[in-house]
């Protein structure tokens, strides 16, 4: 059987902001089919992780590879290569309805029939946003607006999906949901997911591996479950490690 080849990889990544360092030398690899979970304290490096990977935080010292190749990343560039973002925070075109944000999720897709057809795909997996196609995206539930989200960045068939904090500000049981579709597309359509989130219970029902980081840097790496169990998440919110 064929081992997973690696997608993603950050080799002693440093990133800067003024004289704060926001990472000090991480390394983190994302397989083919896999989801990764990034786990730690505020301020420890993780949406900065994503960020370094799609462009949006400058990388001081340290590599970006996909595929083993080294890249410069550029958000543009990042989603051509097959990496798709959400950020936290719900990030939708309110005034426009939901048909029309899936639509500018796929500009970059050229081909108009390939379009329509994965929205029609995206709404057989999100039926509750078929329903709403032609409403204003501003008028739907925080849940809605968060599948909406991650369906958006669907539209370009990503090899590799970035998920930033998507249980924000969501209800328990939409938060259920919305975990039970992130590990639905990476089922189905096989897609690697790496996500930050602090929901660590919802996350361990769907994460095939994890990384602990602290003050920017990754101090464990291994099952997420066993990571919790082993109290090595704990030490590090206490400052014990």
């Amino acid at each position: 059987m064929k081992a997973p080849e690696i997608l993603l990889k950050l080799d002693d990544v440093h990133v800067h902001y003024g004289g704060v360092k926001a990472l000090d030398g991480a390394n983190v690899s994302l397989d083919e089919g896999e989801v990764v979970a990034l786990m730690g304290p505020n301020g420890a490096g993780k949406s900065t992780i994503l960020k370094a990977i799609f462009g949006l935080a400058p990388v001081a010292h340290g590599k970006v590879l996909w595929h083993e190749a080294e890249i410069s990343p550029v958000p543009h560039e990042v989603v051509a290569r097959g990496i798709a973002f959400v950020p936290q925070g719900r990030r939708v075109f309110t005034d426009l309805t939901v048909e029309e944000n899936l639509e500018i999720g796929g500009f970059m897709v050229k081909d108009a029939k390939l379009v329509r057809e994965r929205i029609k795909d995206l709404f057989d997996m999100f039926p509750a946003l078929k329903e709403k196609r032609k409403a204003k995206s501003g008028t739907l539930s925080g849940g809605q607006q968060q599948m909406l989200a991650i369906a958006r960045g669907l539209m370009t068939d990503p090899k590799v999906l970035l998920l930033d904090e998507p249980s924000l500000g969501l209800s328990p049981k939409v938060v259920k949901e919305v975990f039970a579709f992130v590990k639905d597309i990476n089922q189905k359509r096989k897609t690697a997911v790496l996500v930050v989130e602090h929901n660590i219970k919802s996350l361990l029902e769907i994460a095939d591996r994890g990384y602990i980081l602290d003050k920017g840097r990754v101090v464990a790496e291994g099952d997420p479950k066993k990571l919790v169990s082993e109290g090595v998440l704990q030490k590090v919110f206490s400052g014990a490690v």
